[in-house]
C-alpha cells in the first residue's frame, strides 16, 4: 500500500452573514464572507487499514472520509488547529482539509465541493466551501426557499451553494480579528435549531434592503478595492444579520461581542467592525500601514471588558487550500 504522506493547510474564514433569512423571498440563506491567511488549520495523512490519530473530532472526519473515499483507512495528525466553535469556521476547515489530505494520500482527487456534503459540510453557507478552494472575498448563491424543511435534511442530502461572485482583495488590506475568550457560539443541533427559529419570523424587508447593500454598495467597493466603502457596506450588512438574530443571541451581536464590536467601531484606522457567524470572535478591516494601531486598539478594548483572548491582523487569503505532494489523481 502507498504510503505518501499528504498535508493540507488552510486559514480560517470569516462570515460576514446571509443575504437573506426570510421564507417569503425566493432564494434563502446566501453566505457573504472572507478567506483569511491566518490562522490556519494544517492537516497530515498517510494511508493506513483502519482509523489512526490522537483527535477525536479528526477521528470522526477521518472515518467518514475513508466512508465517502471508499479507502481502509488513514494515520491523520492535527499539526496546527483552529479554535472551535468562535466564528471563524473551524468546522468546515477542518473536516475538508481531513477530506483532502486522506484523498491525496491515495493519490485520489480531493473534489471538496462534490463531497462536502456527505462530511456534513456546506448545508446552508457556501463561504467556507468556497475560501477552501481558492479562497478571496466570496458571495454564494444560497438555496431555494421552497427547499427549506422544519427538519433539516439528512447529511449528504444537499448540494453546496455556487459561488456567484469572488474577488481578490488588495493585498495590503488587513483584517482584523479579535477572539475573546467566552462561552464559544452555538453549532450542530443548537445552531440547526436557532436557525430555524430565525427563519420562520425573518422579516423580508431586511432582505430586500440587504440586497440593494450588496449590489449597490458591497460589490462595487470590492470590485473597485475601495477600503472605506467596502468596511461600511459589511458593517451595515453585520447589523442588519443581527437585527434577525436579535431574539436568538440576546442583541444585534452577541455578548461580549457587542461590547467589543460597539468600542472598536469608533476605532478611526477600522472598517467594517462586525460579529463573524455566532461569534464570539469580532472582525474589522485595515491597512497594512495601520495594522499595528488596529491591533492596539483591540488590545485596549479587550482590557477595557475585563477579558482575555488574542488579537491577529492577517492579510485575506488570495489562495485556497495549499496540498502536498500535488499532481494527478486517479480518481
Amino acid at each position: 500500500m502507498d504510503t505518501a504522506r499528504a498535508t493540507v493547510s488552510v486559514g480560517a474564514r470569516l462570515h460576514v452573514g446571509f443575504q437573506n433569512l426570510s421564507l417569503a423571498r425566493e432564494r434563502l440563506y446566501g453566505g457573504i464572507g472572507v478567506g483569511l491567511e491566518r490562522p490556519r488549520v494544517t492537516v497530515s495523512a498517510t494511508s493506513a487499514d483502519g482509523i489512526e490519530t490522537d483527535d477525536d473530532l479528526v477521528r470522526a472526519y477521518a472515518r467518514r472520509a475513508a466512508e465517502v473515499l471508499d479507502v481502509p483507512g488513514a494515520a491523520v495528525s492535527l499539526e496546527r488547529g483552529l479554535p472551535r466553535h468562535v466564528g471563524l469556521g473551524s468546522g468546515t476547515q477542518l473536516a475538508l482539509s481531513v477530506l483532502a489530505a486522506v484523498a491525496v494520500a491515495y493519490d485520489f482527487e480531493p473534489r471538496v465541493r462534490e463531497r462536502a456534503p456527505a462530511m456534513g459540510r456546506g448545508g446552508r453557507s457556501g463561504v467556507g466551501v468556497a475560501t477552501f478552494e481558492s479562497g478571496g472575498f466570496v458571495v454564494d448563491a444560497g438555496h431555494p426557499t421552497n427547499r427549506f424543511t422544519t427538519e433539516p435534511p439528512a447529511e449528504g442530502d444537499w448540494t453546496v451553494p455556487p459561488v456567484v461572485a469572488r474577488h481578490d482583495l488588495p493585498e495590503d488590506w488587513r483584517i482584523l480579528v479579535v477572539v475573546p475568550e467566552a462561552d464559544p457560539g452555538r453549532s450542530g443541533d443548537d445552531e440547526d435549531a436557532s436557525m430555524r427559529a430565525v427563519v420562520e419570523r425573518a422579516d423580508p424587508a431586511v432582505a430586500d434592503e440587504m440586497a440593494s447593500v450588496v449590489t449597490r454598495r458591497l460589490l462595487p467597493a470590492v470590485a473597485e478595492g475601495r477600503l472605506e466603502a467596502f468596511g461600511e457596506a459589511i458593517a451595515e450588512i453585520g447589523r442588519k444579520n443581527g437585527s434577525w438574530y436579535a431574539d436568538a443571541q440576546g442583541g444585534l451581536f452577541r455578548p461580549p461581542a457587542g461590547v467589543l464590536v460597539e468600542t472598536l467601531a469608533d476605532c478611526p484606522v477600522l472598517g467594517g467592525v462586525g460579529q463573524s457567524s455566532w461569534g464570539p470572535v469580532v472582525y474589522g478591516v485595515t491597512d497594512e500601514a495601520h495594522a499595528d494601531e488596529a491591533r492596539a486598539a483591540a488590545d485596549d478594548a479587550l482590557a477595557d471588558q475585563g477579558l482575555e483572548g488574542s488579537v491577529l491582523c492577517s492579510p485575506p487569503a488570495r489562495d485556497g487550500a495549499r496540498i502536498e505532494p500535488r499532481g494527478r489523481h486517479n480518481r
